[in-house]
Parts: C-alpha cells; structure tokens; sequence
C-alpha cells in the first residue's frame, strides 16, 4: 500500500532526512587514508543520537533470515554494492566508499547515501561516481506527478548504460515514511510509461547503485554485503524526495557532504 503524505508530514521527512545528510557531512569529515569503517559508524551513530534521532539500520531485520544489521549505516568498499557492515576494514588510497545512512526522528525516516573517494582515486573509478551521481538527478527530474515508477527507471539505465555501466537489477529505490521501506518499489532500469502511477505526496528514495564493470551481483558470507560478481568497482548515490505537481522535492541534501569535501 503506498501513503500519501500531508505537506506536514512531508516536512517531519525533510527534518529526518536533512540529519541524514548532516551526518554524510560528519562522516566526510574523517573520510582518509588509514581510517577504518568501524571509525566511520562510529561518527555516524554518535552524531544522529546526540541531534534526538535512532539509527534505522541498526537492527535492521535480515530478509535472508540471517543477523539483524550490525551497525548504523552501511559502509561498501570499493566492488561492494551496497548493505557493507563497518568494521575494521582500513581505508586505503585509491579506495572508494559508498555510505548509506538511515534515521528515524518524529516517527518519519530520512535516507541517503554517497559514494567518497578516498585519496587519489584512479580517473574512470571518478567517471563512474559522476555518472552514477548523474543518473540520480536525471531519474528525480522524472520523479512529478502524472508519470510513473518506470519512467524514472529508464533514463537511470538509458544513462548509465550509454557508458557500458552495469546496472544493478536486485536492488532498488522505495518508498519512505513512518517506515524506512515503503511501497513502491523503484528500479533502476525500466520502461516509460509502465509502473505505478506517480501522485503529488509520494515519498520515495531513488538511489542507482552503478557497476564499472558486469551487473551482476552475489551476497557475501556475512549475509549482508552484497558485491558485483566480477569484483569491479561499484557506486551508489541516494535521495529521498517527495513528487509534486512540478519539480520533485529534493528532502535529502548532499551540500553538507559537498562542503566539506570543497574544504578537503
């Protein structure tokens, strides 16, 4: 079932997920060589307490039956597509890291997510943050009232592949609320004119997860990490909006990310 928002509720998301940006940003901060994932979360769960909100990650049910997630927001090296558990992986130079962060405040979720590089990344690993990036903000100005779920899809992978990227099929944007997963689903790759129906007071996290090499992923042994299947490098960038009439309601925000990296 999909909810539709109220303009209040829809500014109790926008408070959520401005944290969440605002935590990106912290964790920007101590992104270099040397530090290890488990540090980053450590940043992260830190940050998101003392502003009055929970992690949504942490505990995080599995759906393959396995631990609930470990941690406050999922860290994925380098071919690491997404759901990577901080730990004490050391960041090394020339590494990229996507971090996803959830928060629940007010009863409404807010999520994100950014793909950093780390010291001196290689320039087509660089090209594929940009592109990935990109396709994010091409799929959000899909994203009004009167189209529908595969059309955002469809300019996502029409971008993306005309770079001979994979596109990740197994996972995908959603819905967002009172819960972090709300219907609808929203994929990355599709067809216009098919899908749900977008309405003004819609929700959901659009967020393409880009490989440099084949599309296929596999599920690592810790039952949460999941990586491209040829191990090449992988990137994920993720906004939360709201649909409109007009333009899409960017809820989320990388300027606090983008800030800091300008000061770096």
């Amino acid at each position: 079932m999909i909810f539709l928002k109220t303009e209040d509720e829809i500014e109790l998301l926008r408070k959520s997920n401005l944290l969440v940006g605002k935590t990106l940003a912290e964790i920007a901060k101590v992104i270099q060589p040397g530090v290890t994932t488990a540090e980053l979360d450590k940043v992260a769960e830190e940050f998101i307490r003392d502003n009055g909100a929970e992690p949504t990650f942490k505990g995080y049910p599995n759906p393959y039956g396995g631990v609930p997630f470990p941690a406050s927001v999922c860290t994925s090296v380098n071919g690491q597509v997404v759901h990577g558990i901080p730990g004490n992986v050391v960041l090394k130079d020339g590494d990229i890291v996507s971090v996803d962060c959830g928060v629940k405040k007010n009863d409404f979720c807010g999520d994100s997510a950014y793909t950093f590089c780390v010291g001196e990344v290689a320039e087509e690993v660089r090209n594929l943050l940009e592109v990935t990036k990109k396709a994010l903000y091409l799929g959000i100005e899909e994203a009004v009232e009167g189209r529908r779920i595969g059309d955002i899809g469809y300019v996502i992978q029409q971008y993306c592949e005309s770079f001979n990227y994979g596109v990740v099929r197994e996972f995908a944007g959603h819905g967002i609320g009172k819960d972090m997963h709300e219907d609808p689903f929203v994929p990355n790759f599709g067809k216009r004119g098919t899908g749900e129906m977008l309405k003004s007071g819609m929700c959901i996290a659009i967020e393409p997860m880009i490989t440099l090499g084949n599309r296929q992923v596999v599920l690592e042994n810790d039952d949460w990490t999941v990586r491209t299947k040829d191990h090449s490098m992988a990137a994920h960038f993720e906004h939360s909006i709201a649909i409109r009439s007009g333009k899409a309601d960017i809820l989320s925000s990388f300027e606090y990310v983008e800030e800091v990296l300008r000061k770096n």
